[in-house]
């Protein structure tokens, strides 16, 4: 089965390399990008501004091929790419969370982008704490890893 999905518009962000990026959305605090909608979703935009943050979904376009096994930024050690969010996956989706800083039609400005500049958009979802947040009992072999999450920045390592 073939599955398609278009671009609903184009996420700007001040990195042009891989290397260096942040790794995580949570981990780039500060950093501040723009998205640019297609005007045809402009509407879809209505009542957005109600909520702090959303969810980014996004073609990893730069990620060529995959790799089943992966040693992710946060460890020295190979994990299965299902328990990692390492970017060379059989299917190069993105996913991420943003503050919304303003909206004005089809731009919206946002803070805590982690991905490259001119990234295809894919969807936006409200992100909802009480639909969103979990309490978890284990978080596997990142326990203990996440601490520097600010100062991990992203390598050469999926090229």
């Amino acid at each position: 089965m073939s599955i398609k999905f278009k671009s609903i518009g184009t996420i700007y962000t001040p990195f042009k390399l891989k290397e260096e990026m942040p790794i995580q959305s949570k981990g780039a605090a500060g950093i501040k990008g723009t998205i640019k909608l297609k005007k045809k979703f402009t509407k879809g935009l209505k009542d957005l501004n109600g909520f702090s943050h959303i969810y980014l979904i996004y073609h990893l376009h730069k990620s060529i091929n995959y790799s089943l096994l992966v040693t992710p930024f946060l460890d020295s050690e190979q994990h299965g790419v299902f328990a990692t969010r390492a970017p060379k996956r059989p299917n190069p989706i993105g996913i991420s969370v943003v503050k919304i800083l303003t909206i004005k039609e089809n731009m919206i400005e946002v803070e805590g982008v982690d991905m490259l500049d001119k990234t295809p958009l894919l969807d936006i979802k409200p992100f909802v704490p009480q639909f969103d947040n979990f309490e978890t009992d284990k978080i596997g072999w990142l326990t203990g890893k996440t601490i520097n999450l600010t100062k991990i920045k992203s390598d050469k390592r999926f090229q």
